[in-house]
């Protein structure tokens, strides 16, 4: 599910600012982007996002505007330094070379200068932090919210659609079955010509035989079983997206069937209408929490 907040939080004339930015995705997956002096914060984060979350791709992004929050110093790695300075020497004898070593040189020697930062108030920064970050769930949570409620309203709309169609299916049966009864007696005269009237036992007897192959209430009774159970588990105060896909995967699966059962026109055409809906559901269904 989609959503975006943002919080920020000041410490002293450095300003920390948080955003978050989730996408749809079908599990949680959290990727943050802190500066390195604040990362000893990103479990906590984490932590904190799968208290509130529980699907979605989210993007953790924390910029420092300021000074910093750490103060920093040079370090000379005096060791290191003169033993450059023992080997340039032996060099310098060894094969006679002239010159002085300057402070440009020495400025570019590896490893003999490093800059630490200082921690000055941790405390003041992981409540700087803290106010940042919960200004910014709480935008994201109220986001994805206000979507959830127009995406229950899209749900529960096509879960209607999907139950006025399965009632014209209930109602075409009787239909259908007339239907074969007359196909089957017009071939029958078609064939013989009117020499032989039509036996309405054995007619009967054979649309039985296609009633039954054709037969799709058991289908259509699991459908109505699966659209109960989804606006149920739609009402749930928890998270409920992946229960969501099965229940849609088994209805597929039902229409499906039905589709391969039947031969009427009227029947193949809802049955189309059937698997759009349900296709849009399942697309709709990856963005529910």
């Amino acid at each position: 599910m989609t959503g975006y907040g943002k919080g920020s939080a000041a410490v002293d004339d450095t300003e920390l600012h948080v955003e978050l930015r989730s996408v749809n995705h079908r599990f949680l997956d959290i990727s943050s982007k802190m500066p390195r002096s604040l990362l000893f914060l990103e479990d906590q984060v984490k932590s904190k996002l799968r208290e509130s979350l529980s699907r979605g791709r989210v993007d953790v992004y924390v910029t420092i505007e300021g000074h910093g929050l750490f103060d920093k110093k040079v370090d000379v790695d005096w060791t290191v330094a003169d033993q450059y300075f023992e080997r340039l020497k032996e060099m310098k004898a060894r094969y006679n070379l002239t010159g002085d070593l300057s402070i440009d040189m020495v400025s570019r020697l590896e490893n003999v200068f490093s800059i630490q930062e200082i921690e000055e108030d941790t405390n003041e920064l992981q409540q700087a932090f803290q106010s940042a970050f919960a200004a910014s769930l709480d935008q994201l949570v109220q986001m994805r919210a206000q979507e959830g409620k127009r995406l229950l309203e899209d749900l529960q709309n096509r879960i209607k659609t999907i139950e006025t169609i399965l009632a014209k299916l209930e109602e075409r049966r009787p239909e259908v079955v007339q239907e074969y009864k007359d196909r089957i007696r017009a071939r029958i005269e078609e064939y013989t010509q009117g020499v032989i009237q039509p036996d309405d036992a054995r007619i009967l007897q054979e649309v039985g035989v296609l009633a039954e192959k054709g037969d799709v209430t058991e289908e259509i009774t699991r459908l109505h079983s699966h659209t109960s159970q989804f606006s149920k588990t739609l009402s749930k105060q928890e998270p409920v997206g992946r229960r969501l896909d099965f229940i849609v995967q088994e209805m597929h699966r039902e229409v499906n069937t039905i589709g391969s059962k039947s031969n009427d026109s009227e029947v193949t055409k809802w049955v189309v209408d059937l698997k759009s809906e349900i296709e849009k559901i399942k697309e709709q269904v990856q963005n529910v929490e």
